[in-house]
């Protein structure tokens, strides 16, 4: 059982107790009506295998967990703080709910995924809905059939519940798009998501759906991953099939899952591998078993290893030390996991990866290829969509610069792609000579960027363009509470270690943290404000405080009243924030000299939210008498 804090309300004097009953030990069928037990279900943070766990006991059903998500998209996708994560909503997921309902009441689940709603980065084809990559060109194309992955994931059981934005047909990392606007991150408004896959990265994130998939062409699982505190796996080229994902480079695209958990990580891949005749790439798998992910989970797999820190992908600008900082103490307890770290270079490797990208030179006629296999699209090229202008501004230069090639097989194309071979030669040799199991090094450089500047810092190209595997995994949190990504790259096909080496790493330190802004919802709907009142008193006067907390976006209004002082008496109102013991530094000054009254507005920074949430800011009042502040009282939200 997992706790929702309590919530104090003191317009009410009463107090709401949000309370996840998802698997409780020895709960019957008689215990609770189904009714009452039905409406404790909440969805925040919620696994795969509790959800399974509450249908499995009547606790629940797939057509509420329906509701209960579009619930969450509409209080916080479509209204404030408007993460905008969600292009489209499936209008008929409820009735594919009930349908698969009545499948496990008569037959069982097929499996874990059976009745879970998931959100789809919207350039993955789906028969029934339009599929957009986020084109405004494209708004209502709907492909003849799903894709490959799609159809996994509704052979198992899934509900396709809604599909995320991205980055405009997938050619950026900070999510922007003509048909879906600007992606927010829900662990820091003012800035992206990631991309390309940002929709999908901020929905899962926000608890939007219980696990949700995007593509990698360079980063685009990795960087959402990263910068959204989640798990993402970009596999091995070939280990599943790309076919019906509309394409950036058929080269180096692959698709996946993003999780809240690396269990759900694992479900969600051993639902959608396997090897497919209308991909070429997954011939790589004839001969070999594929992995089973589930299975291969080991709390103890992080003992024993040799891990190689590329030190080289750590960056030396100073705009780097931060993440940099909060990957080597997340390599520090992998350390007292029992794993082995050893910094390590790979000579001329830089070269390598220099100019090894061949998105520039394959997307064009890709994307030709694509147009042309589905009926009824409304455009041809991507020549189309820069004539008729088609596209959202932040997109025009790269467009023009990705129109501009003339070739399919021009001499830059081939030395590019002459490098993927000895990239991939060089870090197995690396990895086989020093016996290490895995490289080690910051998903991405630095921190996501506010909205509109550009996102430095990309560490993608080293697995895609060798074909290996990598793996994002959370690794901590800035000093100002954004997400930061440690990205674990191996062997070919040995994607299931890196996903234990990742279960074991989440079982002892739990990394995972949800963004404030989205938090559980009270009653079916957003607890947007909390009010909440504070008193201090001393022998010679007394403080009244009513506070009044937006838990979306931390803005903090009060107003405060000092009694039985006269003004001039007054020296100072403030909050400070504990930091040793039980006292600590100001952090806001609410009233000065000779104020005995005070009112306004605070943006909360992450650090004194998460004060204020944990009882740790505290109101103080400094007058003539008791200069250091006698008069005193926390700020508690239960």
């Amino acid at each position: 059982m997992r706790s929702i804090p309590t919530i104090w309300t003191c317009t009410a004097q009463v107090v709401v107790a949000l309370t996840l009953l998802l698997a409780l030990p020895g709960l019957g069928s008689s215990a609770v009506p189904q009714a009452s037990r039905q409406q404790e279900i909440d969805v925040y943070e919620a696994t795969i295998l509790e959800l399974q766990d509450a249908m499995d006991a009547g606790q629940t059903t797939a057509a509420q967990l329906v509701d209960a998500y579009l619930a969450r998209i509409e209080a916080y996708d479509r209204s404030w703080p408007n993460i905008n994560s969600i292009i489209r909503v499936n209008p008929n997921a409820r009735l594919e709910a009930e349908a698969l309902d009545r499948e496990r009441e008569a037959r069982g689940p097929r499996g874990l995924l059976h009745g879970i709603p998931i959100i789809l980065k919207d350039n993955y084809d789906t028969a029934d809905m339009p599929t957009t990559a986020g084109s405004i060109a494209l708004a209502g194309l709907i492909p003849p059939d799903d894709a490959f992955q799609v159809r996994k994931l509704r052979e198992a059981g899934a509900i396709i519940l809604a599909k995320s934005n991205l980055h405009e047909l997938a050619m950026g990392i900070t999510t922007i798009s003509s048909l879906g606007g600007q992606t927010l991150n829900p662990y820091g408004l003012s800035r992206n998501a990631g991309g390309s896959s940002g929709g999908t990265g901020a929905a899962i994130a926000a608890s939007f759906g219980a696990i949700g998939w995007g593509s990698d062409t360079c980063g685009s699982i990795r960087i959402p991953a990263a910068q959204n505190n989640l798990f993402g796996l970009r596999p091995t080229k070939g280990l599943s099939s790309i076919d019906g994902i509309i394409p950036l480079c058929h080269t180096q695209d692959v698709g996946g899952p993003l999780a809240r958990s690396v269990t759900d990580l694992a479900i969600g891949l051993d639902a959608t591998i396997g090897p497919d005749s209308a991909d070429s790439a997954t011939r790589a798998l004839d001969g070999l078993p594929l992995p089973r992910f589930v299975e291969a989970l080991d709390s103890n797999a992080m003992k024993g290893t040799r891990l190689g820190v590329l030190t080289m992908l750590f960056g030396d600008a100073p705009e780097d030390r931060e993440s940099a900082r909060v990957v080597r103490t997340a390599l520090e307890q992998m350390q007292e996991l029992g794993a082995e770290i050893i910094e390590i270079d790979i000579p001329g490797l830089d070269t390598l990866l220099r100019g090894s990208s061949v998105i520039g030179y394959e997307f064009k006629f890709d994307f030709i290829d694509y147009l042309a296999a589905t009926p009824g699209a409304p455009v041809e090229s991507l020549q189309d969509i820069l004539d008729q202008h088609l596209y959202h501004e932040a997109l025009e230069s790269r467009y023009q610069s990705r129109n501009r090639v003339q070739e399919r097989d021009s001499k830059e194309y081939r030395t590019a792609y002459a490098k993927r071979e000895p990239i991939r030669n060089a870090v197995v040799m690396a990895l086989e000579d020093q016996q290490l199991d895995a490289l080690v090094y910051p998903t991405i450089r630095r921190k996501a960027a506010h909205i509109g500047e550009p996102q430095r810092g990309s560490n993608c190209q080293l697995s895609a363009g060798s074909g290996l595997p990598a793996l994002s995994m959370p690794a901590g949190f800035t000093d100002d509470g954004l997400p930061v990504g440690l990205e674990l790259l191996g062997r070919p096909f040995d994607d299931a270690s890196l996903v234990a080496l990742a279960y074991s790493f989440e079982q002892e330190y739990q990394p995972r943290r949800p963004p404030l802004s989205t938090p559980t919802m009270v009653g079916g709907k957003p607890p947007a404000v909390i009010y909440y009142e504070a008193f201090a008193e001393d022998p010679d006067g007394a403080a009244f405080g009513r506070f009044f907390y937006h838990t979306t976006d931390g803005r903090l209004g009060y107003r405060i009243t000092i009694s039985g002082l006269f003004a001039e008496q007054v020296y100072s109102i403030n909050l400070h924030r504990v930091t040793v013991g039980d006292s600590g530094p100001v952090v806001h000054l609410l009233g000065g000299p000779g104020e005995d009254s005070a009112w306004g507005w605070l943006n909360l920074r992450f650090a004194e939210r998460e004060a204020l949430l944990s009882g740790q800011l505290y109101l103080s009042v400094y007058t003539k008498e008791n200069p250091t502040g006698a008069m005193r009282a926390t700020l508690v939200i239960p």
